[in-house]
């Protein structure tokens, strides 16, 4: 991967582990580290770094989450994460792709790709709108149930443009507002990447961190403080760009055939 990125004109960086405020995520809680957070993701200090003038970034480092167990989750887990100025999400799906395929030798997990919305494989494998199952309060239910066991099968299979209550640090589609510029990458029914076109509107991030919180609160999860460099690179300028996170450890499931997590960690 690494070989892949320093051809393609990225610089590798390194992020601190230990940070003061993580973005307040709905279902994602962060683990404490004495008054601070491991972090949950890179994503808001790699952004810093683009609002610095960097253009073409990459990290790989160990990220942390409470309570995540199960045959697919680990509370730390390693993550590959990149971000590039003035590129739209459909190419970086094409580039995380090309990327993929390089990386693991051409092997045909990865060597072929496809797209779908949302809304068409919610009414394919649910037989009911995303749009509705957002409104209805199912679409998580439905999305782990009836959707997500039949994503990527074939192969490399990218779900796209979510409805726009499910945005998350990513801008709404300026040609239909009602979907967010969104993919998440799936292979064999396993999530293996999530990815943004990025929200640059300082305003509006800060709503809907606001939310999320309201919700965390809500819900009895942790409280966080402000993340103010990240709020400072907004208001300094955000360049216009897309990013991406992987799970490298998924990848590892899906190349040496394994059902559980933990047989691909030392």
């Amino acid at each position: 991967m690494r070989e892949f990125f320093y051809a393609s004109g990225f610089i590798e960086v390194e992020t601190p582990v230990k940070i003061h405020a993580p973005a307040p995520e709905e279902y994602i809680e962060s683990v404490r580290s004495e008054g601070d957070f491991l972090r949950t993701s890179p994503e808001l200090a790699m952004k810093v770094l683009l609002s610095q003038g960097c253009e073409k970034i990459f990290q790989i480092g160990s990220c942390f989450r409470a309570n995540e167990h199960g045959r697919k989750h680990l509370e730390e887990f390693t993550m590959l994460e990149f971000y590039a100025v003035n590129w739209d999400y459909r190419r970086l799906a094409e580039f995380t792709a090309s990327m993929l395929n390089a990386a693991a030798g051409n092997n045909p997990v990865f060597s072929s790709y496809d797209f779908i919305t949302v809304d068409e494989a919610f009414r394919r494998y649910a037989g009911v709108s995303a749009f509705d199952a957002d409104r209805d309060d199912t679409f998580d239910e439905l999305m782990v149930t009836k959707v997500e066991p039949n994503l990527g099968l074939e192969r490399l299979t990218f779900l796209m443009d979510y409805p726009a209550s499910r945005a998350s640090l990513s801008r709404l589609s300026p040609q239909n507002p009602k979907v967010a510029e969104r993919w998440e990458l799936y292979r064999n029914g396993l999530e293996l990447a999530n990815a943004f076109g990025e929200l640059t509107d300082g305003v509006e991030q800060r709503k809907r961190f606001e939310a999320a919180n309201k919700f965390r609160a809500a819900n009895n999860m942790h409280a966080y403080p402000e993340p103010v460099e990240f709020y400072d690179a907004l208001d300094r300028g955000l360049p216009e760009s897309s990013g991406c996170a992987i799970g490298v450890d998924r990848l590892l499931m899906l190349l040496c055939n394994a059902d559980d997590i933990r047989d691909v960690r030392a």
